[in-house]
């Protein structure tokens, strides 16, 4: 199990071993996540643009500036 000590300051160094399985590198971002049980998960956040690629799906239909137009004013109640 690997251990980090905490300073003054409230940092803690990410021992290396827990660095190479995150692939974390220096100025990466990481996110504490506390479960329902208590316990605290330690996870990158940082993520590869590729990692996206799919993410959204294409946009269902076109619309016409008009018909947004006309939605708009269905929408919008007339003072």
């Amino acid at each position: 199990m690997a251990a980090s000590t905490i300073t003054s300051k409230g940092q803690a160094t990410v021992p290396g071993d827990i660095r190479r399985h995150l692939k974390l590198r220096a100025g990466d971002r990481v996110e504490f996540v506390v479960e329902p049980d208590g316990r605290v998960v330690l996870v990158p956040a940082t993520v590869d643009i590729a990692d996206l690629k799919g993410l959204l799906a294409p946009a269902p239909r076109r619309v016409s500036l008009r018909a947004m137009d006309a939605a708009i004013r269905k929408r919008v109640p007339r003072p």
